[in-house]
């Protein structure tokens, strides 16, 4: 009985896990609130999608910045939320909002 317990505790967390890895980018920035800040094409408070797209078209490192931005809030608002759901959010920040 004890194992079968863990056993489904233990899928629950990877079901868990799995959501929030599926949810789009999309989805995402618009549950953290980063349309209050962030258009597609167009500047508001922060740069635009296609900017930041544009800005790091060439840097390889682009994606662990963003993530390190959301997560300590150096530049950035800090963002809560999962590892994968910041690489989600860096991903979407990069493909210009797409």
């Amino acid at each position: 009985m004890k194992s079968l317990l863990i056993a489904v505790a233990a899928a629950g967390s990877l079901m868990v896990a799995g959501a929030a890895a599926a949810q789009s980018g999309a989805d995402l920035a618009g549950s953290k609130g980063c349309g209050t800040c962030h258009a597609a094409d167009a500047k508001k408070v922060g740069p635009s999608w296609k900017d930041v797209a544009a800005k790091n078209k060439d840097n390889k490192d682009a994606s662990a910045r963003i993530v390190t931005m959301l997560k300590e809030g150096k530049g950035h608002p800090k963002v809560a939320g999962s590892d994968a759901e910041l690489k989600a959010l860096a991903g979407f920040a990069l493909a210009g909002g797409k």
